[in-house]
């Protein structure tokens, strides 16, 4: 399956120590299956006179649930917001796993999940919101060994 990079540089060889912390999934190498997501992510950084590119992977995802430590969030439910919120929170439950898949919490996603964490609404509000978004997609690379032997590089493109 191909997978899409949004990033300032070209990533020949993905590094799954280099990023943020505290991220939806916590600290890994984040791509997604949709190209569109990964141009629509780089697009903040061109407004700004930043040169970008969409690095493309070839990922061996064949078996990825026999063989590695995979969770995938097919939804916007509980599961997937009570995972969010503790890797946001600074939690460490990402290194149970080697690759995580789900949706994203994107800016209107985002909006709703804050009001959460900032308890201006309940679960089951938040929930009931959630789930008039179309999810998104997201696969984070938590294991280096994992992004070693899974992920392939193609090629980047420059975003203009």
């Amino acid at each position: 399956m191909k997978v899409y990079h949004g990033s300032l540089v070209v990533v020949k060889k993905p590094n799954v120590l280099i990023g943020r912390n505290n991220l939806d999934f916590g600290k890994g190498f984040y791509t997604t299956d949709l190209q569109q997501q990964a141009e629509d992510w780089v697009q903040r950084f061109l407004k700004i006179g930043k040169r970008c590119y969409i690095n493309t992977y070839e990922f061996d995802s064949a078996d990825i649930a026999e063989k590695y430590r995979f969770k995938r969030f097919p939804a916007y439910d509980e599961a997937w917001l009570d995972f969010i919120i503790s890797c946001r929170k600074g939690n460490d439950d990402f290194l149970k796993y080697d690759i995580i898949e789900g949706g994203i919490a994107n800016d209107k996603v985002f909006n709703t999940i804050e009001l959460y964490f900032d308890n201006l609404i309940d679960k089951r509000e938040t929930l009931k919101r959630l789930s008039f978004e179309k999810p998104n997609n997201q696969i984070c690379f938590i294991s280096q060994d994992v992004a070693d032997n899974l992920l392939h590089f193609e090629c980047a493109k420059e975003v203009c």
